[in-house]
């Protein structure tokens, strides 16, 4: 992905984890939500029309705020080609799934759960990140897939 993950810089990454806590303790202080992308997700489907407005908003300035960076940026996005197409659907799936299984997404746990000292928060992101470790040692050493 570009020269984005090769050259780390501090400033931006603290910048955009200090963007990140804040939309998320507005949410939570303006509306009483907590900021878990599939929870609000989740809610837009069949929601009151007052809930659909501000999760649709949400969610469309994710994508928006996405879309504007890669503008303003000097680095092109680089996806990763030639994956099977039932390999990226599997993968989606499961992602719901564990979604679905883990009462939340990394986003609810990792930014909101923690922040809010909740237990269960806490043990699902170290589940979260180990289980990426084991992947990707599996993934790199051990099948020389990466």
């Amino acid at each position: 992905m570009g020269n984005a993950l090769e050259n780390f810089t501090p400033v931006s990454a603290l910048l955009g984890g200090a963007l990140i806590g804040l939309s998320a303790s507005l949410l939570l202080l303006l509306n009483g939500r907590m900021a878990g992308i599939s929870g609000i997700m989740n809610g837009l489907f069949g929601a009151p029309k007052k809930e659909w407005i501000w999760r649709g908003l949400f969610l469309l300035g994710l994508v928006l705020g996405a879309a504007i960076f890669q503008l303003l940026s000097n680095d092109s996005l680089q996806l990763r080609q030639g994956y099977p197409l039932l390999l990226i659907v599997l993968g989606g799936f499961l992602v719901g799934v564990g979604t679905r299984m883990g009462s939340g997404c990394t986003s609810g746990h990792g930014i909101c759960g923690i922040a809010s000292f909740s237990i269960r928060s806490i043990t699902a992101t170290v589940t979260f990140m180990l289980m990426g470790m084991v992947t990707v040692f599996i993934l790199k050493h051990l099948l020389g897939a990466v």
